[in-house]
């Protein structure tokens, strides 16, 4: 891939926009139990920050929404990155505390991850990086070597500490989404060929791994789900966003998208494009946050 055709290293997600059935049982979660500041409400929106001022997650409520099928495509999980090990073990133990029940603990190799369901049983990772000097590197399809080992939960739960609690680290974002899909091949042309991200790991069983600036993943996408779609307007997933903060790779971006047919919205520093499956993406300048 040609400069011209990849994302700037500086690349990242920006906000996940769920459909949620009920916003107070939502904020319980992800406010007061994952510790996001609430921003704003706009209508049935609410707009949630760790930092206070950037927009790191919008829940929409809509009552009647029905679940999405276990067996189809869309939302496999949010993953939502804290800055240190520490910041991590504080969150886990106040979630246990709090009886919040888990998925899986995993050692990636290049990260630390809890996996939960939020109260509509939309996938929520909860994760620290390791250093990347200690990440491997190298092996067929491989670029950056990730497993799925066990996490000494029990050793994680010892790196807590007496920090009185006032919400999920500022510097926390959303590290990197991932998704069912209902094709690799498809999920790589539109997220490499056209958006621009490089293929980090291809060997994954049933998955792919693709990323901006050497990350370890910015974007999941696996068919372990099958190739159904869901119906309209179930929960889960209705938007998440890309920040691409270079102008030249932006305009570069928008050319390939327009190409492809993929563009939904255009506005002032800011793109919607559909990707292979319809999931809707938003490419935008700078991160999003109220003024």
């Amino acid at each position: 891939m040609s400069n011209q055709s990849r994302l700037p290293d500086k690349t990242g997600i920006g906000y996940a926009h769920l459909r949620v059935r009920h916003l107070p049982t939502s904020l319980a979660f992800y406010a007061d139990g994952v510790g996001f500041h609430e921003l704003h409400r706009e209508g049935d929106t609410a707009y949630l920050s760790a930092d206070g001022k950037t927009i790191h997650l919008k829940l929409t409520e809509s009552p009647d929404a029905p679940p999405k099928p276990p067996r189809s495509i869309g939302l496999y999980h949010v993953a939502i990155r804290v800055p240190s090990r520490g910041d991590l073990a504080n969150l886990f133990r106040r979630l246990v505390m709090r009886e919040v029940p888990f998925q899986g603990f995993s050692d990636h190799l290049v990260s630390e991850a809890l996996y939960l369901p939020d109260p509509d049983n939309n996938g929520v990772e909860l994760y620290r990086d390791r250093p990347r000097d200690e990440w491997q590197y190298g092996g067929e399809g491989v670029r950056i070597r990730m497993d799925t080992l066990p996490l000494n939960v029990e050793a994680l739960l010892d790196d807590a500490d007496d920090r009185r609690w006032v919400g999920i680290a500022p510097e926390s974002d959303i590290g990197h989404m991932h998704l069912h899909v209902s094709d690799l091949a498809k999920a790589e042309a539109f997220y490499a060929d056209v958006a621009g991200f490089d293929v980090v790991v291809r060997g994954y069983p049933g998955a792919l791994f693709v990323a901006a600036g050497g990350y370890h993943h910015h974007i999941g996408l696996n068919v372990w789900a099958g190739k159904q779609s869901p119906p309209p307007g179930v929960v889960g997933l209705i938007e998440y966003s890309v920040i691409v903060p270079e102008a030249a790779g932006f305009a570069a971006l928008w050319e390939r998208l327009q190409t492809a047919g993929s563009v939904v919205e255009t506005g002032e520093n800011y793109v919607i494009a559909s990707d292979q499956d319809g999931n809707a993406v938003r490419f935008q300048r700078e991160a999003a946050a109220l003024k």
